[in-house]
């Protein structure tokens, strides 16, 4: 796919001029959605690729296939498909966010990516989000071949990829080969503030923001349960995990803590830290050079879990 080079401080600049005029939790939950879904779908640096809706058990969803391998995800029923769920503190965003990213993941693995569009708190809280993730993931379980679905999330998506995975581990015959987890959002019950270097060099993210969002996503008294903070939640029998953030990104320490209990687990984990990188920062390929090499990683990791039916 085409690359428009632009300088990190630039797209960084951006990233911070999304946070301070969309993610503000001065604003209602409605205005910054819609305030996203323009800055999304109207800058010429953030592509929308073009995606099939489908539904899923009743869950909405974007289908990304690059065109090279669209005929083969048609015809065979064992190709690879990533179930990937966008990020937004469970109360904004959409499958469109991800879609760039998707289909860059799409045509470096020649796998299918599949982006639901679950429901959003505060209207929605939990478990609405998971009931949906779960419904969604489970109907493409049950029609794909053994080692072919690999689950995915990016932020709050993190979160809710990480829990479907601990249930899958939990089954008598666990089906995912994997889960990616890019700035994953894994503790609601962690204190932003006590962090000061990403506090302060995130451009995306802040702790007001943060905690707004668990504010409206769960009851403080609930948030330590696994199924909203899954970090708390049993790592046993987990899929290959690959895990990306940046050192400039709030929620980093999630996937550090993550990533030392998995090896501590003995499990088969591969984590990545870009230097003065951001929050989400993957979901910019053919813009940083990070971003790209965070998205060949990604390509890497599908190739391998699928192939050797981890």
């Amino acid at each position: 796919m085409g690359n428009i080079r632009v300088p990190p401080a630039l797209v960084r600049l951006g990233a911070r001029l999304t946070s301070s005029r969309v993610l503000n939790p001065g604003l209602p939950w409605e205005v910054q959605r819609r305030r996203l879904d323009r800055l999304v779908g109207t800058w010429p640096l953030l592509r929308r690729p073009p995606a099939v809706r489908t539904s899923l058990n009743g869950i909405p969803a974007d289908v990304v296939t690059a065109s090279d391998t669209a005929d083969a995800a048609a015809a065979n029923a064992a190709v690879v498909t990533v179930v990937h769920f966008h990020g937004g503190g469970y109360c904004v965003g959409s499958p469109g966010e991800s879609r760039d990213w998707a289909a860059h993941v799409s045509a470096q693995a020649g796998c299918r990516m599949i982006l639901p569009d679950y429901r959003l708190a505060p209207e929605h809280p939990y478990p609405a989000a998971l009931t949906d993730a779960r419904a969604a993931l489970d109907a493409v379980l049950a029609e794909a071949a053994p080692g072919t679905v690999i689950v995915s999330g990016d932020s709050a998506g993190g979160g809710l990829a990480l829990v479907l995975a601990q249930d899958d581990a939990a089954r008598d015959k666990p089906r995912l080969a994997g889960c990616m987890l890019m700035s994953p959002w894994l503790d609601l019950t962690a204190d932003w503030r006590a962090v000061p270097e990403p506090a302060r060099w995130d451009v995306v993210l802040t702790p007001a923001w943060l905690e707004a969002c668990a504010e409206a996503y769960a009851r403080a008294a609930d948030r330590s349960q696994p199924t909203i903070s899954p970090l708390h939640g049993d790592l046993a029998g987990l899929p290959p995990l690959l895990i990306q953030c940046g050192t400039d990104d709030l929620v980093a320490p999630d996937s550090e803590c993550l990533a030392a209990r998995a090896r501590a687990a003995g499990l088969d984990v591969t984590s990545a830290r870009w230097p003065r990188m951001w929050h989400n920062f993957p979901l910019q390929p053919g813009l940083i050079s990070a971003a790209d090499a965070a998205v060949a990683q990604t390509a890497s990791f599908i190739t391998r879990v699928c192939a050797t039916g981890e």
